[in-house]
């Protein structure tokens, strides 16, 4: 895709008018328009501002970067690098820190990056091939063979999370995200909308064998001033107590993992 058409289509995706869009990036409307239609060309300070005022992540700025004839402005490092070891050292101590909560860090596409000791309980049971090396948060919480038979409220939370995913690949389209997406719409089944909002959140209702269900909500963390593509797009994601009884569930089971000297692999 042209730069012109490149940044006209992530404008209009945003609902973000010209003047909004030169306002934000300290330039005109007219010169905006100019852009759009291929009558000017930007410099590369330009495009970071227009990226920038439209809020894109930073591989989308990179794409608009390339589209207009720039070499990229955002490295994109192995998280195994020896630069990134900070990095990995603050996700494992957030990890422990949710401690007995059940906690994960996904990459942009849903691929298990790292987990918490407290993780395997939510696992129990799951086909060891959506677990194991390379499998994927999304397809693990929402395949028949998943998590997806524990789930006593499936209907709504997995639509909850597809919602979600169908948002960002509506806001920042991707060939790869469009794909899992289209999957998981598959194994989930229709809701009415009165019933797929339930309180202020929307928990994770999960069975367990030797109690009377957990109720969970989540909350997810992100790197908020990377700079690194790889680091921007990590997301740590915690599965907390929405009751007293959950609470108590998940102290007592990590206390028995802890007794019995179990930990993650």
């Amino acid at each position: 895709m042209d730069f012109p058409s490149a940044l006209r289509d992530r404008r209009t995706r945003r609902r973000i008018s010209q003047l909004d869009l030169a306002l934000r990036a300290g330039t005109t409307q007219r010169h905006v328009s100019f852009l759009e239609s291929g009558r000017s060309e930007p410099g590369r300070a330009m495009v970071v501002r227009l990226a920038e005022s439209l809020e894109l992540p930073l591989r989308e700025r990179n794409s608009l970067l390339l589209a207009a004839g720039y070499a990229p402005a955002y490295p994109q490092t192995s998280l195994k690098a020896p630069e990134l070891a900070p990095v990995r050292e603050a996700l494992d101590r957030i990890l422990a820190a949710h401690a007995p909560c059940p906690a994960v860090v996904v990459d942009r596409y849903g691929g298990l990056v790292a987990v918490n000791d407290h993780f395997a309980l939510l696992t129990e049971g799951a086909d060891p091939e959506l677990v194991g090396p390379g499998a994927n948060a999304y397809r693990l919480a929402l395949h028949p063979r998943g998590l997806a038979p524990r789930i006593g409220n499936f209907p709504a939370w997995a639509r909850h999370v597809v919602e979600a995913l169908r948002a960002e690949v509506s806001r920042n389209p991707d060939e790869r995200l469009r794909e899992l997406l289209a999957e998981l719409e598959g194994y989930v089944p229709e809701v009415a909308p009165e019933e797929a909002h339930l309180g202020f959140a929307v928990p994770l209702e999960l069975s367990v064998p030797d109690g009377p269900g957990l109720r969970l909500m989540t909350t997810v963390t992100t790197f908020a001033t990377a700079v690194d593509v790889t680091v921007a797009e990590l997301k740590l994601e915690a599965f907390l107590p929405v009751d007293g009884a959950t609470a108590e569930y998940l102290a007592a089971a990590a206390a028995g993992r802890a007794a019995a000297g179990v930990t993650r692999t």
